[in-house]
C-alpha cells in the first residue's frame, strides 16, 4: 500500500514539475508574441508614414515630368534651333531628376517598409523586396521559422550553414535547403553587393542559433522528457484499465455460460460443444485484448518518437505504416462501388433469369408444357447445362471488376488453376461428354432394368459423371459414363414384352414332335409366361449325338427375368421326367454294339428286337 502511494506522489511530484516547466515555456512563448505583435504595430506605423512619403515624391515627380513634358512640346513648336536644343537639354534634365527621385523614393519606400527577421527577440536582419507571390512580411516569417527549426535540430551542423548562389539571387543555406534569399534591391539599399549582404547576414546567424541554442536545450528537454513520462503514465493506466476490464469480461462470460451457451447444432450435429463454445469466446475476448494492446503500443511509439526533433521522421513513417494502408483501403472501397453496383445488377439479372429458365424446364418436365421433338427427361439435364453456360457468362462478365483481377498475381494463379484442370480433369469431362450424349440418345431411363456389359440390373441413378446401377443380388454398381458409352447396352424395360429362352439337347431316339410338345407344355405351366403370342420351339442344331431345341416365351414384366428362367427349368425337368425322355446335358458315353438303331421306334419295323451286346474280355 505504502508503494503504491509512493508511485502516485511520485507521478503527482513529475505531473508538476513538467506542469511547471511548460507554464514557463508558455510564459516565453507569450511574451514573444507580445513582443512581435508591439514589432508588428511598429512595422505597421513605419510602413504608413513610408505611405505618405512615397505618395508625396511621387506628387512631386510627376510634376517635375509633367514640366519637362511642357518643355519638349515647346522646344518642337519653337522656330529657333538655338532655343530648341536649349529646352530640349532642360527637359531631359528634368526627366533624368524626375528618374533619379523615383528610384529614391522606391528605395526609400522600401527601407521604411522593412520587415526585420527576429530570432530571441533579438532583429538579425531586415527584408525589403517582395519575391514573386510571396511578400516581405511572408519572407521574413518563412526565415525565422526555418532559423527555429535549426536551433531545434537534434543533429545541427554549423558547417552546414554557407552562403551560396543561384541564378539571380544569394542564398544563406543549411545543407540543401535555402533559408533566405538576398535581391539586388536589398544589396542597393546597404550600398553592397548581393554576396558582401549574404555574409554579413550569415556571420550575424550563426553565433545567435548556437546561443539560443544553449539557452533553449535545458528548457526544451524539460518539456520533451516531460511528455514522454506524461504518455507513458497514460500508456500505463490504459494498460491496467485494459486488465480490468477483460478481466471483467471473462467472468461475467463464464458466470453466463448456461444462458447463452448451449452449443451450436445442424441437423443433429453438433458443431460446437457448450464447453468448446465458452472456450472460443475466452479466445476471442483473448485476442481483442491483445490486439488492443499492440495497437495502443504501436500508436505509444509514433508519439514518443515526435517529441524529438531527431526522430520525428521515425514517427511520420511508423504512422505511414497504419495510416497509408487505412488510406488505400478506403480509396479502394470508394473507387470499387460503381464496379459493386455492375456486379450487383449482373448477379441479380442472372438469377432471376435462371429462375424463369428453371419455372419453364419444370413445366416441360410435368408435361404442362409441350415442345414437339423435346422430350420431357431432356429438361433437367438441359436445364443443368444452360445454367452452366449461363454462369460461365456470368463470370466473364464480372471478372473484370473484381478487385485485383489485372494484377499479374491474379492472372498467374488463373493460368495454373487453369492448367491444373486442364490435366486433372480429363477423364471427368470425358464422362460428363458421355452423360450428355446418353442423355439425349436415350438408351435407358430411370428404373428401367437394362444390362451394361456384364452387369445386369435396374437403374437407380443418372449423372453427369457416372450411372449407378443395383443388381438383382442387390449389389450397387458404378460405372463411369464413357464405359457405357463405348460398351453395348441392352435395356429390358423398353419393350413391353419380352423373350425369353432356353435350350436343351434331346437325343436322336425322341421324337421331335414330342420334344416341341413337352417344351410348350412346360412354358405354359411357367407362372410369368405371357399365353399371347404363344410360346414357340426352335430347333437350333443337329449336333453328333443330339438335337438342340430352343424354347421361347414371352413375358410382360421383365423385371422376373431370372425367376421366368428358372421356374421354365423347372417345369421342363418336370415334363421331360414325366414323359421319361432323358435330356443328354450334361454329355455322357453308351456302350453299344453298333447293331442298334438310334431311330425313334415308330420308325422300326414292327418285329425289330435289339440285338444282344457282346462283351469279351481282354487280358
Amino acid at each position: 500500500m505504502s508503494k503504491t502511494i509512493l508511485q502516485v506522489l511520485a507521478w503527482l511530484l513529475l505531473a508538476t514539475s513538467v506542469g511547471l516547466a511548460q507554464q514557463k515555456i508558455d510564459s516565453v512563448v507569450k511574451l514573444d508574441s507580445l513582443t512581435k505583435t508591439k514589432e508588428d504595430s511598429l512595422i505597421q506605423n513605419k510602413k504608413a508614414k513610408a505611405d505618405s512619403v512615397k505618395k508625396r515624391m511621387e506628387v512631386e515627380i510627376d510634376s517635375l515630368k509633367q514640366v519637362a513634358d511642357s518643355l519638349s512640346k515647346a522646344s518642337i513648336s519653337s522656330g529657333n534651333k538655338e532655343e530648341r536644343k536649349r529646352l530640349s537639354a532642360k527637359s531631359d534634365s528634368i526627366k533624368a531628376l524626375a528618374d533619379t527621385l523615383t528610384k529614391e523614393a522606391d528605395l526609400t519606400y522600401l527601407k521604411a517598409s522593412a520587415r526585420p527577421v527576429v530570432l530571441d527577440k533579438d532583429t538579425l536582419f531586415y527584408v525589403y523586396e517582395n519575391l514573386g507571390p510571396y511578400s516581405a512580411e511572408d519572407r521574413a516569417s518563412s526565415a525565422e521559422a526555418r532559423l527555429r527549426e535549426l536551433v531545434a535540430r537534434f543533429n545541427y551542423n554549423p558547417d552546414s550553414l554557407r552562403v551560396g548562389k543561384s541564378q539571380t539571387t544569394w542564398n544563406i543555406v543549411y545543407g540543401s535547403k535555402v533559408l533566405f534569399s538576398v535581391l539586388a534591391n536589398e544589396a542597393k539599399l546597404q550600398g553592397l553587393s548581393q554576396q558582401q549582404v549574404a555574409e554579413n547576414y550569415l556571420k550575424i546567424i550563426k553565433p545567435k542559433i548556437i546561443v539560443f541554442r544553449k539557452k533553449s536545450v535545458v528548457r526544451k528537454w524539460i518539456a520533451e522528457i516531460g511528455w514522454v513520462i506524461l504518455i507513458l503514465v497514460i500508456v500505463y493506466v490504459l494498460y491496467r484499465a485494459m486488465n480490468v476490464f477483460f478481466k471483467y469480461a471473462l467472468k461475467k462470460t463464464y458466470d453466463a455460460r448456461e444462458k447463452y451457451f448451449n452449443g451450436i447444432t445442424i441437423k443433429n450435429y453438433e458443431v460446437l460443444a457448450p464447453h468448446r463454445q465458452l472456450q472460443l469466446a475466452f479466445l476471442v475476448i483473448k485476442t481483442i485484448r491483445l490486439v488492443t494492446l499492440l495497437i495502443v503500443l504501436y500508436l505509444t511509439l509514433p508519439l514518443i518518437f515526435s517529441i524529438f526533433p531527431a526522430t520525428k521522421g521515425i514517427a511520420s513513417t511508423l504512422l505511414s505504416y497504419i495510416l497509408d494502408p487505412l488510406r488505400r483501403a478506403v480509396t479502394s472501397i470508394i473507387n470499387y462501388i460503381p464496379h459493386l453496383f455492375e456486379i450487383i445488377v449482373i448477379v441479380i439479372g442472372t438469377r432471376y433469369l435462371l429462375k424463369a429458365m428453371h419455372y419453364f424446364a419444370n413445366e416441360v418436365a410435368e408435361g404442362k408444357l409441350v415442345i414437339n421433338g423435346f422430350y420431357a427427361d431432356w429438361a433437367a439435364p438441359t436445364y443443368n447445362i444452360v445454367r452452366v453456360i449461363v454462369y460461365g457468362f456470368m463470370f466473364v462478365l464480372v471478372f473484370p471488376h473484381l478487385p485485383g483481377s489485372d494484377s499479374p498475381i491474379f492472372k498467374g494463379v488463373s493460368v495454373f488453376f487453369g492448367v491444373l484442370f486442364s490435366l486433372g480433369s480429363s477423364s471427368a469431362i470425358s464422362n460428363i461428354v458421355a452423360g450428355l450424349v446418353i442423355t439425349y440418345m436415350r438408351p435407358f431411363q430411370k428404373h428401367d432394368r437394362v444390362k451394361i456389359g456384364d452387369v445386369m440390373g435396374d437403374v437407380i441413378e443418372k449423372s453427369l459423371l457416372v450411372t449407378r446401377i443395383k443388381t438383382v443380388k442387390n449389389e450397387e454398381i458404378t460405372i463411369p459414363n464413357s464405359s457405357i458409352l463405348n460398351g453395348h447396352t441392352i435395356n429390358f424395360t423398353s419393350s413391353k414384352q419380352y423373350l425369353i429362352h432356353s435350350t436343351i439337347t434331346i437325343g436322336y431316339d425322341v421324337p421331335w414332335r414330342q420334344v416341341h410338345a413337352l417344351l410348350i407344355d412346360a412354358a405354359d405351366n411357367t407362372k410369368y409366361i405371357l399365353q399371347n403370342p404363344p410360346p414357340f420351339v426352335l430347333q437350333t442344331s443337329l449336333d453328333d449325338f443330339y438335337v438342340s431345341y430352343e424354347v421361347n416365351a414371352y413375358i410382360g414384366d421383365t423385371t422376373k427375368i431370372q425367376e421366368a428362367h428358372s421356374a421354365i427349368h423347372q417345369h421342363i425337368q418336370d415334363k421331360f421326367n414325366e414323359a421319361g425322355v432323358e435330356i443328354l446335358s450334361p454329355h455322357y458315353r453308351a456302350v453299344r454294339d453298333g447293331g442298334q438303331q438310334t431311330n425313334p421306334a415308330e420308325y422300326l419295323p414292327k418285329d425289330y428286337q435289339s440285338p444282344p451286346i457282346k462283351v469279351k474280355r481282354v487280358d
